[in-house]
């Protein structure tokens, strides 16, 4: 005989393996859990890095150095007529060459960040060093509402929503 204990131990045990066993075999109270399958994360281009560069550092930031075809610097923004506006109208200065144009934003809790865009026709051949400016509309999904807006190759504030 092991002592006065072991029957006492026993059933101790017996019943806590019971517990869990209906624990484990309950599920949670659901016949049947599904998990969500998130997206894969996606890999920033050179704009998203650069917005999310700006929306933590500013005001303090440096303009880009040299013509990237993801940065181009903008000549300017046109000032909207009220802060509800959810769609901003800015001057994308680009190459002569370009087979494409155009602007794009990044939001923020207080900041629109935007930059324009270029895709040459071909890097063989010859092209002329002439700016060309086109005024190009970037749709917002929130209204401006006091936001500022960013000229992202640059840094520098194109107006205040």
């Amino acid at each position: 005989m092991r002592g006065p204990h072991s029957r006492t131990r026993t059933l101790t045990a017996v019943r806590i393996l019971a517990a869990s066993g209906a624990v484990a075999l309950s599920g949670c109270g659901r016949p049947q859990q599904s998990v969500g399958t998130a997206k894969p994360p996606q890999k920033q281009d050179a704009f998203e890095r650069r917005a999310d560069q700006i929306v933590r550092s500013w005001p303090k930031v440096s303009p880009v150095s040299g013509r990237q075809e993801a940065l181009l610097p903008l000549v300017g923004a046109d000032r909207p007529k009220d802060t509800s506006v959810r769609e901003i109208t800015v001057t994308v200065g680009h190459s002569a060459c370009d087979a494409r144009f155009g602007a794009r934003g990044h939001e923020a809790k207080g900041l629109v960040v935007v930059t324009g865009w270029g895709k040459r026709k071909s890097a063989k051949g010859m092209c002329t060093e002439m700016l060309a400016t086109d005024k190009v509309t970037v749709k917002l999904r929130g209204p401006l509402a006091g936001r500022t807006v960013v000229d992202a190759a640059t840094g520098k504030q194109l107006l205040k929503g």
